[in-house]
């Protein structure tokens, strides 16, 4: 007798191909989080490459969005990705009630950070800002004590025991941070920068630490300070680098370190206003299966997921529910927990269009006047010319 039921037609198979950045933090979580995607959706293949943490930070999204499916991307995109519509608007293809929980859990400006023109571009799947990190073992050999304010970092940088990533694109956002300690967010006018009186000021502090550095901290992002840091036992302290609970957690690194709050500094002698970073996961407007990559963008910003599994892979949520886990502060001796004042007070970045423009060009004229010196005026004036230029796109 024949059976009355048809057969059930599988699923044709779908690969999905992501761009993610090159260290544990940036690739390992999402290879993890497609493993276990691929397990649940057996028609499903996910395929994750990398670039640089530079490549990262200026590679053109554009270009990325003709060849991959989901974007691991930098928040100063955003604006360039609404205006060209390379990635597709999640609040589009999500549930409200999922980007609700994400805006209502946020970790400071992070999720606030790729949402733009009144749309939702990418989730805030990783929340990072500069943050101070230390060697106790190295500042107790010394009998020296932790750095609480700026004059303290300077003494120890004096001592040669601080290191600072001071790459362009590092050099940048500290320049930003040193115009809002000193009263004035950087970029918020169209004419200028920042003011002269402030500007000449953080050029001149930022200055003053570089002339005690180490002249290989001009060539280290974070990730090179962080491992100079462990690998060796020529630092104790860095005074704000791109968190990384990569290196709080055993069993990582030569050595542990351990992550604070910044130092005070400025007129009303508060902590430091770092530089927000991250990243966000988008989905490119190309992609021929978004529903399936909407799917896994959901899958990845679970909460649960954010503040379990996401971590133990090596990767730094952006869910706050993660942040204030007991769990995930066990596992990374408190980084999370040490650092979540730093996250929630951190500087957005301008995102409008042409700032792209801006960031990749102003860096490295800082780095030079920092390196060799110079005159501090007209690198400012530099500064403003290539920031007009930019608001003009």
């Amino acid at each position: 007798m024949s059976s009355s039921h048809a057969p059930v037609a599988k699923p044709e198979p779908i690969t999905l191909r992501g761009m993610t950045w090159n260290h544990t933090r940036g690739f390992t979580p999402m290879v993890a989080a497609a493993q276990r995607f691929e397990e649940l959706n057996p028609h499903v293949t996910i395929e994750w490459d990398k670039r640089s943490l530079q490549a990262f930070a200026d590679h053109p999204i554009d270009d990325l969005a003709s060849r991959y499916d989901l974007l691991v991307i930098d928040h100063p995109w955003t604006g360039f990705a609404a205006r060209e519509k390379v990635i597709l608007p999640l609040d589009e293809w999500l549930p409200a009630e999922f980007l609700k929980d994400q805006a209502d859990h946020a970790v400071g400006e992070s999720h606030n950070s790729y949402h733009y023109d009144g749309q939702q571009w990418a989730l805030a799947l990783d929340a990072a800002t500069p943050v101070a990190s230390i060697r106790p073992d190295l500042l107790r050999e010394r009998g020296l004590e932790e750095p609480q304010a700026w004059e303290d970092l300077m003494e120890l940088a004096r001592k040669g025991l601080v290191a600072v990533p001071s790459i362009p694109q590092d050099t940048l956002m500290n320049f930003y941070m040193l115009c809002s300690a000193m009263g004035e967010d950087p970029c918020v006018r169209d004419d200028e920068v920042v003011s002269k009186e402030v500007g000449i000021e953080a050029l001149g502090m930022l200055k003053a630490l570089s002339d005690n550095l180490d002249r290989r901290c001009f060539d280290w992002n974070p990730i090179k300070v962080y491992e100079a840091m462990t690998l060796s036992d020529d630092f104790a302290y860095c005074p704000f680098a791109y968190g990384y609970a990569n290196y709080a957690q055993p069993g990582y690194a030569r050595k542990l370190l351990e992550f604070r709050d910044t130092v005070t500094a400025g007129p009303k002698g508060e902590h430091l206003k770092t530089t927000l970073g991250g990243t966000g996961l988008a989905i490119s407007s190309r992609s021929k299966h978004p529903e399936i990559a909407a799917q896994f963008v959901q899958f990845a910003g679970d909460p649960a997921l954010q503040a379990s599994f996401y971590i133990q892979y090596g990767g730094q949520p952006g869910h706050r529910n993660a942040w204030t886990s007991t769990a995930a502060n066990n596992l990374t001796n408190n980084y999370f927990v040490n650092t979540l004042p730093t996250l929630d007070r951190a500087f957005l970045r301008p995102r409008y269009h042409g700032h792209m423009f801006f960031q990749d060009n102003s860096g490295a004229p800082i780095r030079e006047y920092l390196m060799n010196g110079g005159d501090a005026e007209a690198l400012l004036a530099h500064l403003n010319q290539l920031y007009v230029k930019s608001r003009q796109d």
